[in-house]
């Protein structure tokens, strides 16, 4: 009964699975009818391909992309594993051989490590600079602190997977800058600060000797070294994780193990450049098994009271934390002897491994042979070998009995699969491997009383079997079990109950199934660490493939035969009865009169306003909007805000066509946005209106933004020629561009231009006039636009409902703690009355503790706890402390004599959650990009897109088209120091800054050769370090750390590389040449009527090709922006032909500086 059960819930199944399909073809059938054919539109991104890793009982590695549908075997030399833990670049494992080994995934990127070296000199009268040093000096060749001896060739190569990419070479530039002469670089003494230049009173000297060594077993699994001495016992667990811990760089990795007798180690130096690590760190406490998350979380098993404990203490600047500490906590309920809490165990089994305590089986084995007769399942599985449950046949007794399910046998995840492979020769079936360790149960097991024994299948049948059908069970695949323990008490152990918690569960295998063990694998382990699956993708993997005959007979029967000649008659025949009853309906009122000419509606509420008189302070207002269509479908409105003045009801109204754009600004206390026009721009002071609450808030937001669109009839996505730009909270906004924008003599005035908001979260944004658009978040994650728009609180008909997607983004709060020195006590946090707060900002001026400091906005929320971070510029000392003489001064990382304040950054990593019209272009994290500003009727198949890596590497984006905008794979291209900015112009000129403030031009740069040949260094303006650079048509801009604006002038199709630097204006925080060599920058300290704004949009004019440098600024929306894009603007603008030059009216001096200097102040 319990077989044709089985047979008719299968055919019942297949007959359901037959009906949905047809289903859905009948009803796609008439779709296609009934619709017009959909108008094609650009495919947006993919998911990032990832993998999902798992092995099998043979020790057989697989890996399951989520782009694909099919596991697919690592080949790897014959090598079998026990366990596995992946990361999304690497995968570890552990083999049979108890080594670990690694898999490193091939990447555009290559992994490339840096050795470097010191070679230190001092002069001396006789022999000039010379390496005989003094015997207090440092050594001859030694590491940049001249603590350690280093000398060239001591350096070897970690393992036979690294392979060095040159000889060594002398680093020739010293912070930007080419040095005179062989690279050296000058001081009065040991250690001090270096300069190039050699100076009379220079005493020593040093240069640094570079070599690079590269990963080359990409996509195999290499042995991890040990370490000069073998460890104790062979590996038993291990896991990895702590990609996404505080301030650690994306790459970095915390990859724990555990041995046999419970050792727990650390691997430490693991990271995208050293993926090997350097070496294993001896943990105290025993475990049998540990697991690591995303971020500090390390938790582990104890070996002595199974108890689970936490790691605590493990911080960015301590990976391996400081103790354990066990979670003592109540269970919901004490049912360990019950069938259910059992089958609970099986089903957490993979989270722990072990081994079983001799005692614990004893009473597992006694309480199952109390209860053998309840189960009705009990058997013990003898045979080693899986196949044998789909092929063998069992014998027939004398007893009718019922045919038995077989089972996966039980075998430890130590030691099975080499027990299973240990006696596999080669000419030896899977039917002859028999267990021969103590680990696994024999195969010659004594019956009991009553059993019917099979000795093909090596199944011990007891006598509960026989009575009832038997239920699809759980059965395990235990990591160790006594074998001496169980042939003591002689009982029959129930698979079910027998499970420690070192355990597998794993379903039954049906007697009826066909497949072999190719086709249906049987798991051990399972590791999807290194496996994102986005939650709007459909994956591929739970596609029924496997369609038997009858079901795909079934549907054809069951389908509709339609030809393609009756298909187009029956639609043509479908719209002509439409429009027939369109045109009958339509006559029919034509005679009526139009009954409504004008509807008004008027949407009311109460909120507070920022008053513009002093003294400034919020008070409560009534805020309505009053929106209004005429006949011809035109929409129009008027904001009024009606607020009391000294017992006097007043009002204040903007028309909302002249709205030039809503900011949202969300704060600690106050739910509230900002409303521009054209007149509140020149004053730098908006309407600020606050809601009740953040929900309210949204919703106006998106009534007004609908309302402004609609009165200026903008729709849909921005065009491929709009303006994109990003507030210095992230806010993402774009602006069409009118013809008349870069006109000649009279452009449209800057603070005129309507900006609307586009839904996520970006630090930086580029795009061209063909629509490809990328983005950075601020965790260095890129994004590329999908042709949607709306998203985050933009719901309905102001949001597109396709290409909207999941965005994430995560950053950083900063915070200082400041101490000053006196006599008695040293450094304390006493200072002086006139000094800043002992812990605050970085300007001091205000007060920002550990209790009190909150996330930038409600959307986001903290994810870490405070650390100290080291990562500042100027350097710290071994607790992070920088070192001034004064508040606020120039902090260095060492203390002098004259150092009587000092300070220290702490940081912590808050995450935001939104939606918006990106996705995700993994897997290297980026810091700066830049894509061909095309013409407006390019015909470009390929476009170049260059990029900066957040480790500094230059990276060109293969396959990106317009279609594909996200591109294939990226090509790497050498540097001998990490760059932090790029810009890609019209005529693929490419010019990249060095992180130490130097610029370079790449050579050669053409779609046959997209990488280019080689760097130009280009010498940077006089004391000046550059940090930003925008190439147009022609013209070269950059921004150096000061703020200042430069020119490169005399840059020729002959001489790309141009002659000199011309200043242009200071206060300049980001530049951004379009295809048209219009120049657009975001400035600081630009003046208002009311106040002084800092993060001001502004537009040069007067740039022409006789003059490309412009002539003055006119100043559009801000403060508060932090990036601008003009490089998908490649419209002409419209030529104004004047009767003469003694009539032509004088431009008006709007908001805007003539000379070319200075930007405000």
């Amino acid at each position: 009964m319990t077989y044709l059960n089985k047979q008719l819930q299968i055919i019942y199944l297949k007959l359901i699975l037959s009906y949905k399909k047809t289903l859905c073809n009948f009803n796609a059938t008439l779709s296609t009818l009934t619709h017009s054919p959909p108008v094609p539109q650009v495919p947006s991104a993919t998911m990032p391909v990832s993998l999902l890793w798992a092995v099998d009982v043979y020790g057989r590695v697989y890996s399951l992309s989520t782009a694909g549908q099919q596991w697919e075997q690592c080949r790897d030399a014959q090598m079998e594993f026990k366990r596995v833990t992946a990361a999304q670049q690497c995968c570890w494992g552990i083999a049979c051989d108890n080594n670990i080994y690694l898999n490193v995934h091939a990447s555009d990127l290559p992994v490339r490590y840096q050795e470097e070296t010191y070679e230190n000199q001092r002069w001396n009268p006789v022999d000039g600079f010379s390496d005989r040093l003094l015997p207090s000096d440092r050594w001859q060749l030694s590491d940049v602190t001249g603590l350690q001896h280093q000398p060239l060739d001591n350096f070897r190569l970690p393992s036979s997977s690294w392979e060095w990419e040159g000889d060594w070479y002398v680093d020739e530039n010293f912070e930007g800058e080419p040095t005179e002469k062989e690279g050296w670089s000058y001081a009065i003494d040991f250690p001090a600060t270096y300069t190039k230049d050699k100076k009379w009173n220079s005493c020593v000297r040093r240069r640094r000797w570079l070599r690079y060594r590269r990963y080359k077993a990409m996509d195999t699994w290499a042995k991890i070294p040990s370490q000069q001495t073998t460890l104790p016992d062979p590996f038993s667990d291990i896991s990895c994780g702590g990609w996404e811990i505080n301030e650690e760089p994306r790459g970095r990795l915390s990859l724990w193990a555990v041995s046999l007798q419970g050792k727990v180690w650390f691997r430490r130096g693991v990271n995208s450049h050293n993926p090997c690590g350097s070496g294993w760190i001896s943990m105290v406490g025993e475990m049998i098994m540990i697991n690591v998350g995303l971020n500090d979380q390390v938790l582990a098993i104890g070996s002595e009271d199974r108890a689970v404990y936490f790691r605590q203490g493990v911080t960015s600047s301590e990976l391996s934390g400081k103790t354990w500490k066990v979670i003592s906590v109540p269970r919901d309920g004490d049912r360990s002897h019950s069938s259910a809490s059992a089958h609970s165990l099986q089903s957490a089994g993979c989270y722990f491994c072990g081994e079983v305590r001799a005692q614990s089986l004893v009473s597992d084995v006694e309480s199952d042979t109390e209860k053998g007769s309840t189960d009705g399942a009990s058997c013990i599985i003898t045979s080693s070998s899986p196949e044998s449950f789909v092929d063998a046949p069992t014998e027939h007794s004398d007893q009718p009995i019922e045919t038995p399910k077989s089972r996966i046998p039980k075998v430890t995840s130590d030691s099975f699969i080499s027990e299973l492979v240990s006696d596999r020769g080669p000419g030896k079936t899977s039917r002859e491997v028999r267990s021969a360790g103590p680990a696994v149960l024999e195969e010659e097991t004594i019956p009991l009383e009553g059993e019917v024994k099979a000795p093909d299948v090596g199944v011990s049948l007891s006598p509960s079997q026989s009575v009832g059908p038997l239920d699809p069970q759980w059965s395990n695949v235990d990591l160790e079990e006594a074998q001496g323990q169980q042939a003591q008490t002689g009982a029959v152990v129930d698979t079910a109950d027998t499970s420690s918690l070192s355990s597998v569960a794993t379903f039954t295998l049906a007697m009826e199934d066909p497949y072999g063990v190719d086709e249906h694998p049987m798991w051990a382990w399972v590791s999807g660490g290194g496996c994102s699956v986005d939650s709007h993708t459909q994956l591929n993997w739970f596609n029924c493939s496997m369609n038997t005959s009858s079901m795909v007979q079934s549907v054809q029967s069951m389908s509709l035969s339609v030809t393609p000649a009756q298909t187009a008659a029956w639609r043509k025949q479908i719209f002509e009865q439409l429009s027939e009853r369109t045109k009958r309906e339509m006559d029919n009122f034509r005679h009526y009169e139009q009954a409504i000419e004008q509807s008004v509606w008027v949407k009311k509420g109460t909120m507070q306003w920022w008053r513009d008189w002093k003294p400034h302070k919020w008070i409560d207002v009534h805020f309505a909007l009053e929106q209004f269509s005429g006949p011809e479908g035109n929409k129009d409105g008027i904001l009024f805000i009606y607020y009391n003045f000294y017992e006097e009801k007043k009002y204040l109204h903007a028309f909302v066509n002249e709205v030039t754009i809503l900011v949202p600004v969300l704060n600690d206390s106050k739910h509230s946005f900002a409303i521009y026009t054209p007149e509140r721009t020149k004053q730098r002071w908006p309407i600020r209106l606050s809601a009740a609450t953040e929900l309210e808030m949204h919703d106006w937001l998106a009534l007004l933004s609908v309302s402004c669109c609609d009165s200026r009839g903008i729709q849909g996505p921005p065009s491929k020629q709009a303006i994109w730009s990003i507030t210095c909270k992230g806010d993402i906004f774009v602006s069409e561009p009118s013809l008349s924008l870069e006109a000649m003599p009279y452009p449209t005035p800057c603070d005129q231009m309507f900006w609307r908001q586009v839904g996520g979260h970006l630090r930086v944004v580029e795009c061209n006039s063909i629509g490809i658009v990328w983005g950075i978040g601020y965790d260095h994650t890129a994004w590329v636009y999908t042709g949607g728009y709306g998203g985050g609180f933009f719901q309905g008909l102001a949001s597109s409902t396709d290409n909207i997607y999941t965005q994430v983004d995560v950053k950083n709060v900063y915070i200082y703690e400041n101490q000053r020195w006196n006599p008695v006590t040293g450094y304390t946090n006493r200072g002086l009355p006139t000094d800043r707060y002992m812990w605050s900002d970085a300007s001091g001026l205000h007060e920002c503790t550990k209790t009190n400091m909150k996330p930038p906005s409600p959307h986001w929320t903290w994810v870490s706890d405070w650390t100290i971070d080291y990562s500042v510029s100027g350097g710290t000392d071994k607790e992070g402390w920088q070192y001034a003489a004064d508040f606020p001064a120039s902090y260095h990382g060492h203390k002098t004599m004259k150092d009587f304040v000092r300070r220290r950054r702490w940081a912590r990593k808050c995450k935001l959650t939104t939606t918006g019209p990106w996705q995700e272009v993994p897997p290297i994290p980026l810091s700066d990009v830049t894509i061909l500003p095309c013409a407006a009727q390019s015909s470009v198949d390929v476009v170049p897109l260059w990029a900066i890596s957040n480790k500094g590497d230059v990276l060109c984006r293969l396959g990106v088209t317009a279609l594909t905008p996200a591109g294939s794979s990226w090509l790497h291209v050498g540097t001998d120091q990490p760059f932090k900015s790029i810009s890609i112009g019209a005529a693929s000129q490419v010019w990249a800054i060095a992180r130490d403030g130097s610029a370079f031009y790449r050579g050669s740069v053409s779609s046959q050769s997209p990488a280019g040949d080689c760097w130009y260094h280009i010498p940077s303006p006089s004391k000046q370090k550059l940090k930003q650079v925008s190439v147009g048509r022609t013209s070269v801009y950059t921004v150096d750390e000061n703020g200042n604006l430069w020119y490169r002038q005399g840059v020729t199709p002959s001489y790309p590389q141009g002659s000199s630097w011309e200043h242009i204006s200071n206060n300049v925080r980001k530049v951004s040449a379009g295809p048209l060599d219009q120049v657009w920058i975001i400035a600081d300290k630009v003046q208002g009527s009311h106040s002084l704004s800092c993060g001001t949009v502004c537009h040069r004019l007067g740039v022409q090709p006789l003059e490309p440098k412009g002539q003055s600024w006119d100043y559009g929306i801000g403060g508060g922006w932090d990036h601008i894009t003009v490089r998908g603007n490649s419209m002409e603008p419209p030529r104004v032909h004047l009767p003469s030059l003694t009539e032509r009216t004088p431009l008006p001096v709007r908001n805007t500086e003539i000379n070319s200097s200075a930007v405000g102040c």
